[in-house]
């Protein structure tokens, strides 16, 4: 490896950097401190606020071992609870989707009656006892917030600025008009791994070339290893040029993420010129989910702990409402390039997994390439430390 020193603007890291603890990634107890200060406490995703389309439509959704329901009231507005009964702490909800049968939650245990903001109506007992007053009993409310059709929950009584949500400005991928796009496929993966190894892994580029053949193949610039032009420590020697080997982006002649490289669907008109030569952009939200635009469809990955060495993965494919509605659209296309890309990360990560309880391997090292997982470390860091 070279020794020379970087170019200016280079991107990696100059200094030996030590990674977490390898007990970070299966210790029971680390994991239980990352769900209380971690993921109870920040945004997480849940769902499209299409899945929730008409007043009363519910589902419930699990995080460690919260459980939660999300609802639409009659006004149209989305409110979030735990699903749990104020009287004796029963499970509200059973299933795990649906509409409501009437115009309020009922407990399937002892039938005490909540309306859809989460206020006791009444009680099944003859009698309320002395000091009794229903308004003191509502469901355990959670924050929730619809952001451009996506609904996220927070469990944290003061939860963070949702403006700072995302890596980038919250207005990044406004272009894609997020709120208008349809759901058009999803799909899930169990990873049998930390949810920690997963974003590792996706910050990451250094793997590319041996682990995603077909998607390096696609974007050059990661064949190098590389995920930015400036990751490389002497980008400026091709400074000048327009390859996509050292400037990133496509191939030349491929318009999207998909098996032949070619848009499958009706492409969102009002992309810039540089979004459609990069061909994929992110927005990512800590700890649970990121969004990616391609010319003709986004992708929604979102995670979920459940357990130190095992996560739940969930992919949504969005699209422009009139695409499918096209005969010519090719769904096939795109999720099976976009599916081989997420099977080989959720192996891969699964093998990082395997050998981490060696007795001798105390941690890990980041690379210089490997910048941002450092910024991953210290996000959780902090987050483990803020009071």
């Amino acid at each position: 490896m070279s020794t020379t020193m970087p170019a200016p603007g280079y991107l990696g890291l100059i200094e030996n950097t030590p990674g977490l603890p390898a007990t970070a990634y299966f210790d029971t107890e680390r994991f239980q401190l990352e769900m209380a200060r971690i993921w109870y406490r920040n945004w997480i995703y849940v769902c499209r606020s299409s899945e929730l389309a008409q007043p009363r439509s519910f589902r419930t959704f699990d995080v460690g071992d919260q459980r939660l329901i999300i609802l639409r009231d009659e006004a149209g507005v989305i409110q979030a609870f735990h699903n749990t009964c104020r009287h004796r702490g029963a499970a509200l909800c059973l299933e795990n989707k649906g509409v409501m049968r009437g115009p309020g939650i009922v407990c399937p245990y002892h039938a005490w009656v909540y309306n859809l903001q989460g206020q006791l109506l009444r009680t099944s007992s003859k009698r309320n006892p002395d000091g009794f007053e229903l308004h003191n009993h509502s469901l355990y409310k959670v924050h929730v917030t619809d952001w451009q059709g996506f609904v996220f929950v927070s469990l944290a009584a003061n939860p963070p600025d949702f403006s700072s949500q995302f890596d980038t400005p919250i207005n990044r991928m406004d272009s894609w008009h997020l709120s208008e796009c349809t759901t058009g496929h999803v799909s899930h993966k169990t990873m049998q791994c930390n949810w920690k190894v997963f974003w590792e892994n996706y910050n990451e580029c250094l793997h590319c070339p041996g682990v995603h053949p077909k998607l390096s193949q696609l974007v050059p610039i990661f064949g190098r290893g590389l995920l930015e032009e400036r990751d490389d420590p002497q980008w400026p020697a091709h400074e000048a040029e327009d390859d996509p080997r050292f400037k990133g982006g496509l191939r030349r002649g491929a318009a999207s993420w998909s098996m032949d490289g070619r848009a499958s669907a009706a492409e969102f008109p009002d992309l810039s010129a540089e979004d459609r030569r990069l061909g994929a952009v992110y927005m990512t939200g800590l700890p649970s989910m990121f969004i990616v635009g391609h010319v003709d469809y986004l992708r929604v990955v979102s995670l979920l702990p459940l357990g130190p060495e095992s996560t739940g993965m969930r992919i949504e494919y969005l699209f422009r409402p009139e695409t499918l509605q096209d005969p010519r659209f090719d769904l096939k296309n795109l999720v099976d390039f976009t599916d081989l890309v997420m099977s080989e990360d959720a192996h891969i990560c699964e093998v990082n997994q395997r050998g981490l309880h060696a007795l001798p391997h105390e941690r890990g090292v980041i690379m210089p390439e490997e910048y941002v997982i450092k910024q991953v470390h210290d996000w959780v860091s902090r987050e483990l430390m803020r009071p």
